[in-house]
């Protein structure tokens, strides 16, 4: 028997998409161009959004807490910088379960509005 696999439909570009923006590069590139499904454009189009939010919020909070340190207020700053990162690693949770499960489900807090402002992918 000759047996082909079966056509991907896009989930594996999203579960790669959500590993880095290098890992972005590569599902967009190297899986989607060729192969462009509905799937794989809402996924990437969710992660590159989320990526782009994440580096911002992530050195907002960074510049933050090093006022706090200069200021006298390690631990305070320390704990809000841990928060907004552990905030971060659990919408990136939220969205990679929804990509490894084939689910066009937004991301909290970004996902609708990534559809909108990436409409071209």
């Amino acid at each position: 028997m000759n047996e082909f696999p079966p056509k991907d439909d896009g989930k594996t570009a999203g579960i790669v998409s959500y590993f880095t923006i290098v890992g972005w590069l590569i599902a967009y590139f190297a899986m989607y161009k060729d192969n462009k499904t509905e799937l794989a454009s809402y996924q990437l189009r969710q992660t590159l959004l989320y990526h782009i939010a994440s580096i911002i919020i992530y050195y907002a909070a960074a510049a933050i807490f090093a006022a706090m340190v200069f200021s006298g207020g390690f631990s305070f700053g320390y704990s809000i910088f841990w928060i907004i990162k552990v905030g971060l690693f659990v919408i990136w949770i939220i969205g990679l379960i929804g990509a490894i499960n084939g689910e066009k489900k937004p991301i909290p807090f970004i996902g609708d509005k990534a559809q909108s402002v990436f409409s071209s992918i």
